[in-house]
């Protein structure tokens, strides 16, 4: 069982998998930890990264607390007999792992559940939504199915299913934005979106509407959470960093706006953070 599952300010929210890049706190090795991951059908590829599921065993243990760094992904998850859409989330993911439980879902790429949307991506950000409010009574069968499901592998069959009768039409900004927030992703050199926009030849505005309508939040986000993604691995090594060097490397104005930046979003200050 999930004791609490909480973002930080906000209400209800669902962490990424565990494993993933951002990850603040690992659970311990004594967790019984499981985690596996399917691809989608090809047909199905060009919107969804993966299937994954997630499995802990802490019986007769001390619960633990997991937080994660946000993702730009939306998830549908099942957990605890109910299917839903997680949006975007902008704050850090908190949540304690009790008892044994699982949770079951599908990460969709950048951009890549917008198709099954009535509104833009912005529209579910740091929201969490029923799947009947996205896909109606199907959603509802969709859950069902989940439920009665024997096994990891029949919810992989099911949710294939699910979204092969739903095969969107094909739309080129599906694959930009996945594109472009990948480029961000793996070009440390991409600090602002202006920078951003040189690289890609597109102009600013037309990748700010892109994100908000097809991502769910603004590209300046983007980058500086996998700017953070990219301190929080430097910590981790436990090397030596020079702050104001690092701080306009990762395009901040200066040391102090990067550790502001760093507790705002974590809730420790890059010193604390190593000592943990």
């Amino acid at each position: 069982m999930i004791v609490k599952t909480r973002q930080a300010g906000k209400g209800v929210s669902y962490a990424s998998p565990i494993g993933s890049r951002g990850v603040l706190r690992l659970p311990p090795e004594h967790a019984g930890l499981k985690v596996s991951r399917h691809n989608p059908s090809s047909a199905m590829a060009h919107c969804i990264a993966y299937y994954w599921r997630v499995s802990w065993d802490l019986r007769g243990r001390q619960p633990h607390l997991q937080e994660t760094l946000p993702h730009p992904n939306i998830y549908l998850v099942f957990e605890d007999n109910r299917l839903t859409v997680a949006g975007v989330t902008t704050s850090k993911f908190t949540r304690i792992l009790a008892e044994q439980g699982f949770a079951f879902g599908v990460k969709f790429k950048p951009g890549g559940f917008r198709a099954f949307l009535n509104s833009s991506a912005s529209s579910i950000t740091d929201r969490i939504v029923g799947a009947h409010d996205v896909f109606g009574a199907d959603g509802n069968a969709l859950e069902a199915a989940l439920i009665s499901s024997c096994g990891e592998e029949a919810m992989v069959a099911a949710v294939d299913a699910f979204f092969l009768r739903r095969v969107p039409e094909p739309d080129e900004n599906v694959e930009l934005a996945d594109r472009l927030v990948n480029q961000i992703l793996h070009q440390p050199q991409i600090r602002t979106v202006d920078d951003l926009a040189d690289r890609t030849g597109l102009s600013k505005r037309s990748i700010q509407r892109l994100f908000r309508e097809y991502v769910g939040i603004p590209p300046k986000w983007v980058i500086r959470r996998y700017r953070l993604h990219e301190l929080i691995e430097r910590l981790e090594a436990g090397d030596p960093l020079n702050w104001p060097d690092l701080a306009l490397e990762l395009g901040y104005f200066d040391q102090a706006h990067l550790i502001n930046d760093f507790r705002a979003i974590t809730g420790y200050s890059p010193a604390d953070y190593q000592r943990r």
